[in-house]
């Protein structure tokens, strides 16, 4: 099996408690998902992410075919370092850490996401990752960094965004 890694960064013009409270709470998670994938939370939680909490979501990838996507939150560390896993989606394996910490700058957050991924019936799917899954990855990534920068603002003289996909 191909293991994948997705690298995204950028710096964000707000405090990292102020970051951190809005990617923890589970309601924010629309805002940061581009509307093709017609996302949708099941059942959403009242309380914000902590170890052992399950998500529940459907998303529509692929020739509008609803997809259900549990993950479950394997890591809390706040207000620097969270993890959430796949239990049952579309991947084989999916994990995805993100990460907070003070922007090099002085001012504002650094935010990072890596996210370790196989695909399903590997290697049978491995043509679609170039041409199809890849692209698609990198603009769900896009559009959170540019649904970050519109919530907190964006620094001036911050690093500039990063976006890397390879294999692992």
């Amino acid at each position: 099996m191909r293991l994948f890694r997705l690298e995204a960064r950028q710096t964000v013009a707000a405090d990292p408690a102020s970051v951190w409270d809005f990617l923890v709470d589970p309601s924010n998670l629309a805002e940061i998902t581009p509307a093709w994938l017609n996302f949708r939370l099941i059942d959403p939680p009242e309380r914000l992410l902590e170890e052992g909490l399950r998500l529940e979501y459907r998303i529509t990838p692929f020739f509008n075919i609803p997809i259900p996507w549990v993950t479950e939150i394997t890591t809390v560390s706040p207000p620097e370092f969270f993890v959430d896993q796949q239990r049952s989606g579309p991947f084989s394996i999916w994990r995805h850490e993100h990460f907070l910490r003070p922007a090099e700058t002085g001012a504002g957050t650094g935010v990072a996401d890596v996210v370790h991924y196989a695909l399903p019936l590997d290697p049978l799917s491995r043509p679609l990752h170039e041409p199809l899954i890849r692209p698609r990855l990198a603009r769900i990534f896009v559009h959170r960094r540019v649904a970050l920068r519109r919530r907190f603002g964006n620094l001036p003289d911050g690093e500039p965004p990063y976006l890397r996909i390879a294999r692992a």
